[in-house]
């Protein structure tokens, strides 16, 4: 089979770099994978892991001959790892990048690059709390969004290369303008990181933190996840996003002074009101999926704390053709027992799983 790519250059082999790298090895997508980063640790990590084939200890040795360029880095290096290249891009050449903004590096771009180099916006929605290639995954893409920013100038077989690239790690692609794109990562992304890291900040500097955080249940923890994210990366997204940041942090302030100025006047029928506004618009959403993540069909099973009780529901699913895809501990009290959520990538398979389990005296239920 021949591959899409003859030579891959990632620029960046970190949590995103690197699982590019680690998809295109395993899919055979590429001939040859080569890494670029200033921590040659880091690279020889990802020889390690199977992000790369080999790395390079400069741009100037790892960029000549790729057909395709990966630009992996923090977005504020974009542009500069752009002109840095840009003497040893071989005719013919795309480059792209996985910035989650798109507007100013896709116009400076088109500028610096000559007509025989395009480059194509790209920015996989897919991420971790991990950071750094140790937290690479070949699947980190798996049915993500995958958003590529083409422009009116953009070529036909660049936009090709670069959708063979999203589609072959499985992802969805879809084609948005960069305008469009930043002001909608705004909103979905970039605030709500803003908010989670405003919430974390909020508790943690009260003077009685010490004392709360502990109690931090699964609303908080859930809510804040994405706090434990890169601070240089968001760092970069905030600054290169501002004017749209701004924006969307203006229309939620204008929603919490609802709140505020409803829980003042004690008026309980606004904030009803708006609670079973926000309530119906976020049970609209795609309820089968947890973030970018693939579709997961769950279920709740209670269990006895005792020894091998996961490797027995899991032999038992085993032996009946049915394949977990996710398994989580959600609450246990030591010597009595707990609660699981286990995930399957079908309904049918979910339905098997209670029906098996039931079959074997399990107490599960739906979720």
């Amino acid at each position: 089979m021949n591959p899409d790519f003859k030579r891959v250059a990632i620029i960046g082999v970190g949590l995103i770099g690197g699982s590019l790298g680690m998809s295109l090895r395993s899919r055979e997508l590429a001939g040859e994978v080569v890494g670029v980063e200033s921590r040659v640790e880091d690279l020889r990590l990802g020889v390690e892991l199977g992000a790369v084939d080999r790395y390079a200890a400069s741009l100037a040795e790892g960029v000549p001959g790729a057909d395709l360029v990966i630009i992996a880095t923090p977005v504020s290096a974009t542009l500069p790892v752009l002109r840095e290249i840009l003497p040893h891009l071989a005719p013919g050449a795309v480059v792209t990048d996985v910035g989650s903004t798109k507007a100013a590096v896709v116009q400076a771009a088109e500028n610096i690059l000559p007509p025989e180099i395009c480059f194509v916006g790209g920015h996989p929605m897919a991420g971790s709390e991990h950071n750094g290639v140790e937290g690479a995954d070949p699947y980190l893409f798996e049915n993500a969004f995958y958003l590529i920013t083409p422009t009116p100038d953009t070529k036909p077989a660049a936009l090709e290369k670069v959708k063979k690239l999203a589609v072959g790690v499985g992802a969805k692609v879809i084609e948005i303008g960069p305008g469009r794109h930043d002001l909608a990562v705004a909103a979905v992304s970039h605030l709500p990181h803003l908010l989670a890291a405003a919430l974390v900040n909020t508790v943690a500097r009260m003077p009685e933190s010490d004392a709360v955080l502990p109690f931090a249940a699964g609303g908080f923890r859930d809510t804040t996840r994405i706090a434990a994210g890169s601070p240089l990366m968001w760092r970069d997204i905030f600054m290169t996003n501002r004017d749209q940041i701004l924006k969307m942090i203006r229309d939620f302030r204008d929603e919490l002074d609802v709140f505020e100025r409803s829980l003042q006047a004690g008026n309980m029928d606004i904030i009803q009101s708006n609670l079973a506004e926000a309530r119906a618009a976020r049970v609209a959403l795609p309820g089968k999926i947890k973030g970018y993540l693939p579709a997961i069909f769950e279920i709740i099973l209670t269990v006895p704390d005792q020894p091998g009780i996961i490797a027995g529901f899991a032999v038992c699913l085993a032996e009946s053709g049915v394949n977990i895809t996710n398994i989580e501990i959600l609450r246990v009290r030591e010597g009595e027992g707990g609660t699981i959520r286990v995930g399957f990538a079908t309904e049918q398979e979910q339905e098997n799983a209670i029906r098996v389990l039931r079959g074997k005296g399990y107490t599960v239920r739906k979720k």
